[in-house]
């Protein structure tokens, strides 16, 4: 079973940086895509970013604006969200995701628990 943690969420200034890290770990065959999602209260899950497996990034959603970045270590199986220039309507949870090759044929989602970054205006 793989499971993905998250970490690096907390509170920052308007204007301020965070950075998201996301490790899977577990019987780990091969990860394609993986992804970041967001979740503000009251709102819908939306897609942030998303990376293949060979480190070209393939989305961004509009509201990123070239302030955030996505980036993968396929060694470590990690994904990393940097995030610049934050603004309080960047306050959600924020979690990963990532496709996990179990064996040919069985492609499941993997999603990580979430982790919250706050703005503070």
């Amino acid at each position: 079973q793989v499971q993905l943690v998250e970490s690096g969420g907390g509170l920052v200034q308007s204007g301020g940086s965070l950075t998201l890290s996301c490790a899977a770990s577990g019987r780990i065959n091969i990860i394609y895509d993986m992804a970041w999602y967001r979740q503000a209260p009251g709102k819908q899950l939306e897609l942030v970013a998303r990376i293949i497996r060979e480190g070209k990034v393939d989305y961004y959603a509009n509201f990123v604006e070239g302030r955030f970045t996505i980036s993968r270590d396929n060694a470590k199986n990690t994904v990393t969200l940097h995030k610049n220039s934050l603004n309080p309507e960047d306050a959600a949870v924020y979690s990963c995701n990532a496709e996990h090759l179990e064996r040919p044929g069985k492609l499941p989602t993997i999603w990580g628990q979430g982790t919250q970054g706050t703005v503070s205006s």
